[in-house]
């Protein structure tokens, strides 16, 4: 069979990632990467692949290439998305999917048009703790659901934010919900769907002279299934990553999932109900000075495959994609302009 063929534009520490699964899928061939930077610059002198300066210049001399994958800066991410299309190709995006709920809609209506498939990449739904939590929800195995509260409480401080890059600016970073937490939104939107009576707070404790943003917030809301929920998030965690987690309280059981990643079961009461053995969590994606989420971007690249060759459907879909930056950008329409509130 085949090999399908790939290019990735974007080649800082997640468009390595992306490119490093395509090189590892027998099914797959990488024949092109991009980046602003130069490939030394970029500590890829090793490359065997094509590499360019624009994504222009790399779509006008890879008609061959059936599929892109988009790992730039957050704020680019629509308009490179939009010209992979217009290049009758498919794409994958990297979270967030774009800034706008308006320009996810110009995507969604590009790829209808071009007949070609979105994939948004929320790898965490891969992640075995999950899946389980996603199986006792759906199956109603924990029974009418409650109260859901998300706790994100990681570190980010001058060793992440350089003088120059992109993260902290709000035209390409968006903000901490965009760039840190966008894989949790979309785990709590998969599990109990849409929100609704949405109050939040902000706060700046340690990053007004790193980010245009907000490094911390509470926020409340219920679902439109029935329940309430919170997430209450923070950058300003001293030195390293504290915790991502989630306790669900049911009508027929507690369960809570923690660890830095959300990858551990730490409690689990259901009734008439006994714990499965789950498969090891994927370690986190590790960039050195801080660490990301887990590392599970291989089944993002067998998921493109087994769609693209009818095996399978889309793990995450462009209009699940779209939702969870329409939650994110419905909870930041509470931020005020000054930072510090």
């Amino acid at each position: 069979m085949s090999k399908i063929k790939f290019a990735v534009i974007g080649q800082g520490h997640i468009g390595k990632r992306h490119a490093e699964m395509i090189r590892r899928n027998p099914e797959t061939e990488l024949v092109a990467v991009c980046d602003i930077l130069p490939k030394e610059k970029l500590e890829l002198t090793g490359i065997k692949e094509k590499y360019y300066s624009s994504a222009d210049e790399l779509l006008k001399s890879h008609p061959e290439v059936e599929v892109i994958n988009i790992c730039t800066p957050n704020g680019l991410h629509a308009e490179h998305s939009l010209k992979v299309l217009d290049a009758n190709k498919h794409v994958v995006i990297e979270k967030p999917m774009a800034l706008h709920r308006q320009d996810c809609e110009q995507i969604l209506s590009k790829a209808l048009q071009k007949h070609k498939q979105v994939f948004c990449v929320m790898q965490n739904r891969y992640s075995p703790p999950s899946a389980w939590l996603k199986k006792i929800i759906e199956e109603k195995i924990i029974g009418d659901v409650f109260m859901v509260q998300l706790n994100c409480y990681w570190n980010r401080d001058d060793r992440y934010y350089k003088k120059g890059n992109w993260k902290g600016t709000q035209t390409l970073d968006g903000g901490t919900l965009f760039t840190q937490f966008s894989h949790w939104i979309d785990l709590l939107y998969w599990m109990f769907g849409d929100i609704t009576e949405i109050q939040a707070k902000f706060a700046d404790f340690n990053h007004a002279s790193l980010t245009e943003f907000e490094d911390s917030g509470f926020v409340n809301f219920r679902f439109v299934n029935g329940g309430m929920g919170c997430i209450n998030y923070s950058t300003a965690v001293w030195d390293k990553n504290l915790e991502s987690s989630i306790t669900i309280v049911g009508s027929k059981g507690s369960v809570k999932v923690g660890g830095q990643y959300m990858d551990k079961v730490e409690y689990c009461h259901i009734k008439d109900y006994g714990m499965p053995i789950l498969k090891e969590t994927a370690p986190a994606n590790d960039y050195g000075a801080y660490k990301g989420s887990a590392n599970n971007h291989n089944f993002v690249i067998e998921n493109v495959v087994d769609s693209i060759k009818g095996r399978q459907t889309i793990t995450t879909n462009a209009l699940e994609g779209m939702k969870v930056v329409d939650i994110i950008e419905r909870i930041y329409s509470y931020r005020k302009p000054n930072r510090k509130s």
